[in-house]
């Protein structure tokens, strides 16, 4: 299973012809795209009733990805957070089955810490046993222990571009879940990815043999990544990729759409 989704869930008004008029921003973003990445869990939490509503809005097979807060990533750095952990677990259990991956972001300054890591993640496997995507930033988690180390609780190291290290344009830890993020390159949040990268990109998807499979745009500071998204996906699903000419021209040499606000997020152009 392959899904292609986008950080958060903004559709440009250009997308109509694919998307439709009517319904939420997700309902009709969920109209082409089969899951999403909650971003804006990373920034602030949610009450439950927001969970619920947005599992309500989408079909049953779609999928949202949810980025754990900044408060245990960047602020707590993965130690001493087992409340808000437990918080944050709660939240997102109320989108039901419609939960996929946990996104575990790390600060670039966070080295591999055996014991610290440990001991975070039988915390959060005590409270989840669904699949995890590790996205470090740091050189030390490249090596063979920190591999070892994600193996041992099935934890899935992201596929990044741009990498920051060797190695980190691969997937790596546990392989049953790939989970690939495209930050835009090389301008990191804004540049469009080219066809010839999406026509690589669908072969090396392709070949993969994980259960689940994740590719998320994260370029949503220009609007690229709906457009991305959307040229990834017809190329994986021709039959489905119809309607489109609009999009096709958006994508065109040297045109974008139109900076937007993603649904959900506080400023597109914070890191993601």
């Amino acid at each position: 299973m392959i899904i292609v989704a986008t950080a958060a869930w903004s559709v440009p008004t250009a997308a109509a012809p694919r998307v439709g008029r009517g319904g939420s921003g997700l309902t009709r973003y969920a109209r082409v795209f089969d899951g999403t990445e909650i971003n804006s869990s990373f920034y602030r939490a949610h009450r439950p009733e927001t969970f619920r509503r947005w599992a309500g809005e989408v079909p049953q097979h779609f999928r949202f990805a949810a980025k754990l807060p900044r408060a245990i990533t960047h602020e707590a750095r993965l130690a001493g957070a087992k409340a808000q952990l437990a918080d944050f677990l709660g939240q997102v259990g109320e989108l039901g089955p419609k939960l996929g991956p946990l996104l575990v972001q790390l600060p670039p300054s966070l080295a591999f810490d055996p014991d610290r890591t440990e001991r975070f993640l039988i915390d959060l496997r005590h409270g989840f046993a669904g699949h995890i995507a590790w996205e470090p930033r740091h050189a030390s988690w490249f090596g063979a222990e920190a591999q070892a180390l994600l193996r041992r609780y099935r934890v899935a190291r992201v596929a990044a571009d741009p990498p920051l290290h060797p190695g980190g344009a691969d997937p790596g830890g546990f392989l049953g879940l790939v989970y690939v993020r495209l930050h835009g390159s090389p301008s990191v949040y804004y540049s469009s990815y080219e066809d010839v990268f999406l026509d690589d990109l669908v072969a090396r998807l392709r070949r993969g043999a994980a259960e689940e499979t994740w590719c998320v745009f994260d370029n949503t500071a220009s609007g690229a990544a709906f457009w991305n998204a959307l040229a990834l996906k017809d190329r994986l699903d021709p039959g489905r990729a119809v309607g489109h000419d609009e999009g096709r021209r958006q994508r065109g040499r040297g045109l974008r759409p139109p900076p937007y606000v993603p649904t959900g997020v506080k400023d597109p152009n914070l890191p993601g």
